[in-house]
């Protein structure tokens, strides 16, 4: 159908993405007039869902913590969606951990609230109290001390500079004090017990980096989100791009998808001031004084940028500083019964084929593709159907199950130009090695699936690159090791770009995943509008728990 351009925009959104999605409601919410445009037919980035005989599949959002109500986190997403979007807790344990082979397995259950998984532990590991006492109170001071993270990235450059180089902000932030040290030194110190410190590690693939190379500071952020619990979105992942674009349309702006944008367009100052579309073979400009980015920032600089300005000094040294996470792999699968009659349950399964498995992981990364794939060393495995009280109604007697893991994205480099869905016989064949290795893992955890699955594809780097645009399959963005939480990387990765009008927000600007991509949204939204917004959502927050104090 024929879509007019909202005239006199206020700005231009490249990418919808959660990031995209997000700082266009916050601008949308001040009366701002925005345009989203996605290069994919459907919006929501790593939110989206797609459907295939008969089955609807969850891309990327498996769970969500830290939602509880009338907290900063629930708050903003709120503001984002209208209050629209609902959330399911999940179970508690909403997590087990397996490890090792299936002749020697251990399961271990992850509780939510602090007191409860601290006793949890300890049960199942007497004498290593003091260890675990030790972690709990290390992972709360940084996680608490993210905020240090938001506000170098919110306050004047200069000062920021002036915190980070005269070692001010080290001293007032564990999160940073311990952003560079890796997750397995941190932990080894801790305990020799190779059960727990893999325990303690279990939850490293929210973020994509094996212990060894994984900043502390990151792993105990993800460990604190998840404290209070797990989260679902009520209704499937879409919900979460279906609530969010009425608020932008109801100041004026729309999200047009299947418009991909080729360019960002500059002046002769250097100034941004639209963006280019590809309509068919034809370009379409579309203008704006504000120019904002969720495309991520090796896309934004090096495919939306003139070759000229890329080169600048400025930008080169953004580069510099960041390199591309991991590629991610999955596979979905559509089964034939209701959760009960399969034995699925609202929660996750991390599955360890040995209890080294950091140097299982190294090896796996850096080995022989096609042997590689036939044992992973990390399996996710969780069901998008069992989490989600809507679905039994929508779908009534099916289920979906998704299993996720990591691979270099140079194992699948080679069919990168071919067409999606048609990408020849030896693809489909390592697709398919890939396929018959998970589904061992999953019938070892839910026997009753065996003969069930009606459905079964996977999604590889490649699959990324096309349907997602991540230049190198990954799905958390720039990579998450202990590079990235250096103070030099914080301070120089902020919403603002060396490009007057031209920002980022999403991933790239805070951290990866939900709640990462709404922070750099929120911090993007900041520096576009010139005002602090997490002061007007904490604001916010104490307004609606007086309400709720003086209700009760």
């Amino acid at each position: 159908r024929n879509v007019r351009v909202p005239q006199d925009l206020d700005a231009i959104v490249i990418g919808s993405g959660v990031g995209g999605l997000g700082v266009a409601a916050l601008l949308a919410k001040v009366g701002k007039k925005v345009v989203v445009l996605e290069q994919h037919d459907r919006a929501g980035g790593c939110c989206h869902t797609f459907s295939e005989k008969g089955f609807e599949f969850d891309v990327g959002i498996h769970y969500i913590g830290d939602m509880l109500e009338n907290e900063m986190f629930r708050c903003i997403v709120d503001q984002m969606t209208n209050g629209q979007l609902q959330w399911e807790a999940m179970d508690n344990p909403y997590e087990e951990v397996v490890l090792g082979p299936l002749e020697n397995r251990r399961v271990y259950h992850i509780y939510s609230g602090e007191h409860r998984f601290t006793q949890e532990l300890k049960k199942c590991f007497p004498g290593e109290e003091k260890a675990i006492d030790e972690f709990m109170r290390l992972i709360k001071k940084c996680g608490q001390g993210v905020w240090f993270m938001a506000v170098l990235k919110l306050i004047p450059s200069l000062i920021a500079k002036f915190l980070v180089y005269s070692g001010l902000i080290n001293r007032l932030s564990y999160f940073f004090r311990y952003g560079t040290r890796s997750l397995a030194e941190v932990v080894n110190g801790l305990t020799g017990n190779k059960d727990l410190r893999a325990v303690f590690c279990y939850i490293f693939g929210t973020y994509g980096k094996p212990p060894k190379e994984a900043s502390f500071s990151m792993h105990s952020l993800l460990l604190c989100h998840f404290m209070p619990g797990a989260w679902y979105p009520k209704g499937g992942a879409s919900e979460i791009a279906f609530h969010m674009i009425p608020v932008i349309e109801k100041a004026g702006g729309a999200v047009f998808v299947r418009a991909p944008v080729n360019r960002i367009l500059l002046n002769d100052a250097k100034e941004a001031i639209g963006v280019s579309v590809m309509k068919g073979h034809e370009e379409v400009h579309v203008h704006a004084p504000i120019i904002i980015s969720d495309a991520g920032i090796f896309n934004t600089y090096q495919q939306l940028l003139p070759k000229e300005v890329q080169t600048m000094s400025a930008i080169q040294k953004q580069l510099s500083l960041v390199k591309h996470g991991e590629g991610a792999l999955s596979v979905f699968l559509g089964l034939d019964g209701t959760k009960e009659e399969l034995g699925l349950e609202a929660k996750n399964y991390w599955i360890y084929s040995e209890t080294c498995f950091p140097s299982r992981m190294e090896g796996y990364l850096k080995g022989n593709r096609d042997e590689a794939l036939k044992s992973l060393p990390l399996v996710f495995l969780a069901s998008p159907s069992a989490k989600d009280s809507t679905w039994e109604q929508r779908k009534p007697g099916k289920s979906t199950l998704t299993v996720v893991s990591f691979a270099p994205y140079s194992w699948f480099e080679e069919w990168k130009d071919d067409k999606v869905k048609n990408r020849g016989a030896d693809y489909k064949e390592l697709k398919d090695t890939l396929i018959n290795s998970l589904l061992e893992v999953v019938y070892q955890i839910f026997p009753k699936t065996k003969n069930k699955i009606e459905y079964m594809d996977a999604g590889t780097p490649i699959t990324n690159q096309h349907y997602l645009a991540s230049p190198k399959g990954e799905i958390y963005g720039a990579d998450h090791d202990t590079s990235r939480f250096s103070t030099d990387v914080c301070i120089s990765m902020r919403p603002q770009t060396p490009i007057k009008n031209l920002y980022l927000t999403g991933q790239d600007v805070f951290l990866c995943g939900f709640a990462g991509a709404l922070a750099g949204a929120m911090l993007c939204g900041s520096a576009v509008l010139n005002r602090n917004l997490y002061v007007d959502v904490f604001n916010l927050c104490r307004k609606l728990k007086q309400a709720k104090t003086k209700t009760q």
